[in-house]
């Protein structure tokens, strides 16, 4: 359970798969995005999280594919969950990139940009049997998942204040209108 030394090639390509879209959205990012005002407690567990997922993939030999088992199943739904994560990037790149695409879910997945990666570390762990894996993921799921539901919430209550400002908006001009055909007809 406290896993092998050496290097993970699977880990590397995990890896790999989630640090090409994240340099695309340095240049691609979503109108009005903002990192100000996220939760100091939680990006110290998203920041800690990231160094410690990143060693531990690494770091372990564990999660290197081995004969086919029934405890193979988990390495493979590890790669499907990071598969998703790509679909769900393609969608993303694919959008009007508003906040409300970024926060997006996937086949009901909530904040999949966030929830898929850190699932997917999470099965690695279980796959390779490693402790150390779990944890981190853990702590990064708590950090990352955390302040995307936080700004998530936050861009559908800023959606929801506009539209509602809005309907008011119409509403208040509808009544001038009235008023002003009614004082026609007097």
């Amino acid at each position: 359970m406290l896993g092998h030394f050496g290097f993970s090639y699977m880990g590397l390509i995990f890896l790999i798969m989630l640090m090409i879209p994240n340099l695309i959205w340095t240049k691609k990012q979503p109108q009005g995005y903002s990192a100000e005002g996220e939760n100091k407690f939680l990006a110290l567990l998203e920041r800690v999280g990231e160094v410690l997922t990143t060693c531990c993939a690494l770091i372990f030999s564990d999660f290197n594919p081995r004969a086919w088992s029934n405890w193979s199943c988990w390495l493979v739904a590890a790669a499907v969950l990071m598969v998703m994560y790509e679909i769900w990037w393609v969608r993303y790149f694919r959008s009007e990139r508003r906040l409300a695409d970024f926060y997006s879910s996937l086949l009901g997945i909530p904040v999949a940009g966030a929830t898929l990666p850190v699932l997917a570390f999470f099965l690695l762990g279980i796959y390779g049997k490693v402790v150390w894996m779990l944890i981190t993921s853990v702590i990064l799921g708590v950090g990352h998942i955390g302040i995307h539901l936080f700004n998530g919430m936050a861009a559908t209550i800023s959606v929801y204040d506009n539209t509602k400002s809005i309907i008011f908006s119409m509403i208040l001009a509808k009544k001038v209108k009235i008023q002003k055909v009614y004082l026609l007809f007097l």
